[in-house]
């Protein structure tokens, strides 16, 4: 009996072998596909199966000299059930030659009642409905094949001419459990089969999500990386958990050095007294509205800065409890000073009309002046003429005040056309060399061999030429030499004006272009204030380098179109 025990369970550990090979199978493979359920699979288990068909015909004996004990025909129809149609032939051959090979003896219907050929028909017929069922219905549909089978198994000594009555009462209750144990063995091998692939599935969809959940976060963080916007997120406890770049920047002007590890898990109190911010209503207003976990927006002035603050609490969708809040920061400083030059500029453009129309009006008068000053001066005494001049000198003088003043104020442009820069030099050379020949200086022209056509409005240029010319006369002593010098740089043309000057300092420089400031004791403070209006208004600017003791050079830029290009005589 003891014999006879212990080769139920070799059989049983044999039958159930190819269930070990699979798990390792499941737990060798890779997490790299969703579905855990591939034909790599599948084959694996078939090759088991047969595997273990194969093991126990080797283990295989006979029980009391009655029944052979060869439980191969379990791992067989398992395999048959699972596999595709080319391993249930397969299978189906594996089997019948087993059993051939090794029972005893090898007689007809020992093969034909030992192996189940007769439910075969039946098995490949349920072999489709069995792979969509759940794990009831495939072990039912086991069950429905494996039963019949182990009634032929039993009725095979009959055919042998064997009586079960000779058998002790405890083989035969030993027989009867081996017949039943067969069927119930097989059930939890399917349970167990099918529970190993929903927990591999389930591992890997969990895998799956872990992953995508990895890269969606990665993905969230590098996009909150690039935002131009600090956002900061906190915990119920009000400490720090995440942080983006942006705010990690900016945190590094205040705090040289500071990591993002530096500030994880600081509180919001902890980084404001790091950053030395004491005494700020605004601060101490969000930080409060942080802490109560209420709602914030408004602009917080610290640090020199201007910043718009949007502090909101996270409710999470699944629950009803609040779970941090966070904290989204734009630095409007730029824009806000932005927004105050652009109201300085309307007031300034608001006073320039006004000014514009009171010297209109002070010119009228001023011409009404002058003409009876012209009467008056010729039936006066000749002893009368000095004055009579002063008065008109100074009459004039205030009248080209005006009218600077007015070129001055004026924010339109009319009169503009295709013109050349050289032309318009070349117009004004005799009246610079002129002037330079009263004052014992001289002048240079360098002009470069091929300048674009520029839209220009030449009564202008003309006079932001002659100013800065007489400008750099003026600042120079007898001998000195003044250069007039175009060139052709990338997308603009540049005029030069140099001076061998005395040159200037740098809080000159920095009031040069201040309307009124002046160096000259006759001068109005309009002439170079002018220039830079008229390049302004032909969309150019003024560059101006000075260095004192060594002259000044006034660098006039026009923007020019690269299709249009003339040519010019040096």
């Amino acid at each position: 009996m003891t014999t006879a025990v212990k080769e139920i369970l070799l059989q049983m550990a044999a039958a159930s072998s190819f269930l070990l090979l699979f798990q390792w199978r499941l737990n060798q493979s890779h997490i790299t596909r969703r579905h855990p359920r591939c034909s790599d699979d599948y084959a694996f288990l078939v090759m088991a199966c047969g595997l273990s068909l194969v093991l126990c015909s080797l283990l295989s004996g006979n029980l009391f000299g009655m029944i052979d004990l060869n439980w191969g025909i379990l791992p067989a129809f398992i395999g048959m059930l699972y596999g595709s149609l080319r391993s249930r032939v397969l299978l189906a051959l594996m089997l019948p030659v087993c059993t051939y090979v090794f029972s005893y003896p090898a007689t007809q219907s020992h093969v034909l009642l030992d192996s189940g050929i007769f439910m075969y028909p039946l098995l490949f017929g349920m072999a489709n409905r069995f792979k969509f069922g759940n794990v009831v219905e495939k072990i039912a549909l086991l069950w429905i094949v494996l039963v019949p089978c182990m009634l032929f198994i039993a009725l095979t000594p009959l055919f042998d001419g064997n009586d079960f009555s000779r058998l002790q009462d405890g083989q035969m209750a030993l027989i009867l459990c081996m017949l039943f144990l067969n069927p119930v063995l097989g059930g939890v091998l399917i349970y167990m089969l099918e529970a190993a692939w929903n927990k591999r599935e389930i591992e890997e969809r969990i895998a799956y999500m872990s992953e995508k959940f990895r890269r969606e976060i990665g993905d969230l963080q590098q996009i909150t990386d690039m935002v131009p916007l600090s956002i900061i997120s906190i915990d119920d406890n009000g400490r720090i958990t995440s942080i983006n770049e942006t705010s990690i920047k900016k945190l590094e002007i205040e705090i040289p050095h500071i990591t993002r590890t530096d500030v994880l898990n600081c509180t919001l109190f902890d980084l404001a007294h790091r950053l030395k911010l004491n005494d700020n209503r605004e601060l101490d207003h969000l930080l409060d509205s942080v802490t109560r976990k209420q709602r914030f927006m408004g602009k917080v002035a610290c640090l020199g800065k201007i910043l718009y603050v949007l502090a909101a609490p996270l409710i999470p969708r699944d629950q009803g409890q609040q779970a941090g809040m966070v904290l989204i920061i734009q630095d409007m400083t730029e824009e806000e000073n932005i927004r105050s030059e652009l109201d300085h500029v309307e007031r300034l453009t608001l006073v320039g009309r006004m000014a514009a129309g009171i010297t209109h009006e002070i010119r009228n008068p001023m011409a009404v002046v002058r003409g009876f000053l012209q009467l008056m001066r010729e039936k006066s005494p000749s002893d009368m003429e000095s004055y009579y001049r002063i008065v008109m000198d100074e009459l004039d003088r205030a009248n080209s005040i005006i009218n600077d003043f007015l070129s001055l104020a004026q924010s339109g442009l009319s009169g503009k056309e295709d013109s050349n820069l050289h032309d318009v030099i070349e117009d004004l050379a005799p009246l610079l060399w002129a002037d330079a020949n009263l004052r014992g200086q001289s002048v240079e022209l360098r002009l470069c061999d091929k300048l674009p056509l520029l839209r220009l409005n030449t009564k202008e240029i003309k006079q932001l030429v002659l100013n800065l010319g007489r400008n750099a006369m003026e600042a120079m002593e007898p001998k000195g030499v003044l250069t007039l010098e175009t060139r052709c740089v990338p997308e603009k043309v540049e005029l030069l004006v140099k001076d061998t000057g005395s040159g200037m300092s740098d809080i000159e420089l920095e009031k040069l272009f201040t309307p009124f400031f002046t160096t000259k004791e006759q001068g109005t403070g309009l002439g170079l204030p002018l220039c830079l209006s008229i390049a302004e208004r032909h969309g150019g600017s003024i560059a101006v380098h000075s260095r004192l003791g060594a002259g000044t050079v006034f660098t006039v830029s026009f923007p020019y179109e690269k299709q249009e290009t003339a040519t010019a005589v040096c």
